[in-house]
């Protein structure tokens, strides 16, 4: 099957795309170095109203996530001793799944999220999938254990990469998951229009940095391993992550089920009905 390509619908500025052309004509070194710093920066914003009732009616704390000696802003929602842990995506906050949270709240369980580093409350400027992971197995060690694991886009990725490095859950559910990290990775070097040489030197930064190669952080190779049940949901229409990506990760899965929505796109489909009343009925 083809690797499935992800688009980005994040407009960049001029000015940036400007700096990275004349950049990549002056110094590919530094070329790189602007892109991998872009590449790893999110952006904050603004909690909507819809998520201020769980930033306010949850227990929250700042803790150090040691192995990468960063900080995080764990949230606790709900007092069942059933936890389920939720994890956002690139840009996103640990509030994001608040309709999802609700729901399972109703059924009988607590909620576990966090702000990932660099985004929401916790400090910092840049952040990648690493350190979303070594988050998670931070906050298993001293907020778990969990009983299910939930994450949109990236952390859907976070969340089948954690799993098969040591989180323990008995079902995982993942919404919108991006797949094959080096595409990620080469659309973004294309959406800031610089050649393909770019996001290879990115590649060969960031596997010296962490040691591994980057394939061996995406989706499908994760699945691989992962034997538990997982639940692969996707819209067709979500501009941010190819649904080509749900049936790539689904066809690698030991004990995979798959749901495909229509006309909800990347975020909307966190809050869709139907598609909650799905996650409760797999979990429970």
């Amino acid at each position: 099957m083809k690797k499935p390509k992800h688009q980005q619908t994040i407009k960049i500025p001029k000015a940036i795309l400007y700096s990275a052309k004349i950049l990549e004509t002056i110094s590919p070194k530094l070329a790189t170095k602007f892109a991998i710093r872009l590449f790893t920066t999110p952006i904050r914003h603004k909690i909507p109203k819809r998520e201020i009732e769980m930033d306010a009616g949850s227990k929250q704390q700042l803790i150090t996530v040691k192995s990468i000696n960063k900080s995080v802003m764990v949230y606790q929602y709900g007092a069942s001793e059933k936890k389920i842990l939720l994890v956002h995506g690139w840009s996103g906050r640990g509030t994001q799944l608040v309709k999802i949270a609700d729901e399972l709240i109703k059924s009988g369980y607590s909620i576990v999220s966090f702000d990932a580093p660099a985004h929401g409350k916790a400090p910092g400027k840049t952040s990648n999938m690493t350190e979303f992971i070594s988050s998670v197995l931070q906050i298993e060690k001293e907020f778990g254990p969990f009983e299910f694991a939930i994450g949109h886009s990236l952390g859907g990725m976070t969340i089948m990469n954690s799993i098969k490095r040591g989180l323990n859950v008995k079902k995982a559910v993942i919404i919108g998951s991006g797949d094959v990290v080096e595409d990620i990775m080469d659309d973004f070097v294309l959406k800031l229009g610089m050649k393909p040489a770019i996001s290879k030197q990115m590649k060969f930064t960031f596997e010296n940095k962490i040691g591994e190669t980057m394939n061996s952080y995406s989706t499908y190779i994760a699945s691989k391993e992962v034997t538990i049940p997982v639940l692969v949901i996707h819209d067709e229409n979500d501009d941010d992550v190819p649904v080509s990506a749900a049936h790539h990760i689904h066809q690698h899965l030991k004990n995979g089920e798959l749901l495909i929505t229509k006309e909800l796109g990347h975020r909307k489909i966190l809050g869709d009905t139907k598609v909650i009343r799905k996650i409760v009925s797999f979990i429970q």
